[in-house]
C-alpha cells in the first residue's frame, strides 16, 4: 500500500511496489496521505513515486468488472483524486520510475511537473487499444495539461511514449536515469516549498476551472 515520509520540507508519497491499480483502498489510501501533506504547516511540496516496474497501471479493472454496479461510484472516486491532486495546494512533482499507464498516466497529468527515467518505462493512454473511452472529466485534464496535438495522438493511437520521446512531446518535464531519478523530482520540488498555501491551490483551482467542473461531474456516462 502507498506510504509518506518527509525528507526535509518535501513529503515523498510512495505508491507501492506492484502494479498499484486504483482500488478502492488504494484510493482511500493516497486520499488520507495526501490530507497529511495539506493539514501540514510551513514550507513543503510533494513528490510521488513508486518502488519496482510501475509507477501506476490505472483503474483496478478486475476489481470494476466485479463490482460493476457499483461503477459510478468507483469512477466518481478516482476523478475526485485527480481533482484533488490537481489543485492541491503545494507544489507537486511526479517521479516516474516505472511504466505509467492510462489512469495512472492521467495521475502523473495532475501534478505540476513530472520527472521521467529516460532509458526505460513507458507513459501510455492505451484506452483506445482496450476498448474503454475516456469520461468527459478525464478528456478534459488531458486536454489541459497537454499540447492539442500531443493529447490527440496520446488519446487517439495509444502511442507508448519512451522518456525521450515523452520529453520532446512536452508530457514530462525532465528525463533522468534510473538512480537520480528521485534526486532529480526532490530537487526540483524543493525549489518551490514556500509555495504551499491557499494561494497555489486557489491558482491552480481557477486556472483548470473546467475540467476540474468536468472531473467533479457526478453524472458520468461510462460507454
Amino acid at each position: 500500500m502507498p506510504a509518506l515520509e518527509r525528507i526535509d520540507d518535501v513529503f515523498v508519497l510512495d505508491l507501492g511496489d506492484t502494479e498499484n491499480r486504483f482500488h478502492p483502498d488504494w484510493v482511500a489510501t493516497v486520499d488520507g496521505l495526501l490530507d497529511e501533506v495539506e493539514k501540514a504547516e510551513g514550507p513543503r511540496a510533494l513528490v510521488t513515486t513508486a518502488t519496482g516496474k510501475f509507477y501506476s497501471n490505472g483503474l483496478d479493472l478486475d476489481w470494476l468488472f466485479a463490482n460493476t454496479d457499483r461503477a459510478l461510484e468507483y469512477v466518481s472516486s478516482v476523478q475526485e483524486l485527480l481533482a484533488r491532486m490537481l489543485t492541491l495546494p503545494v507544489v507537486t512533482v511526479a517521479a516516474l520510475q516505472g511504466h505509467t499507464f492510462a489512469a495512472g498516466a492521467m495521475f502523473s497529468l495532475a501534478h505540476d511537473f513530472r520527472v521521467m527515467r529516460g532509458d526505460r518505462g513507458y507513459w501510455c493512454l492505451p484506452e483506445a487499444e482496450i476498448n474503454i473511452p475516456f469520461t468527459a472529466g478525464m478528456s478534459a485534464l488531458i486536454q489541459a495539461r497537454l499540447h492539442p496535438g500531443t493529447a490527440h495522438e496520446a488519446m487517439v493511437t495509444a502511442r507508448r511514449y519512451g522518456g525521450r520521446d515523452a520529453l520532446a512531446a512536452g508530457i514530462v518535464d525532465r528525463t533522468a536515469d534510473e538512480d537520480s531519478l528521485r534526486r532529480t523530482a526532490l530537487d526540483l520540488a524543493a525549489t518551490h516549498t514556500t509555495k504551499a498555501g491557499p494561494t497555489v491551490g486557489t491558482i491552480k483551482t481557477r486556472m483548470y476551472g473546467p475540467a476540474l467542473a468536468a472531473l467533479r461531474e457526478k453524472d458520468i456516462p461510462l460507454g
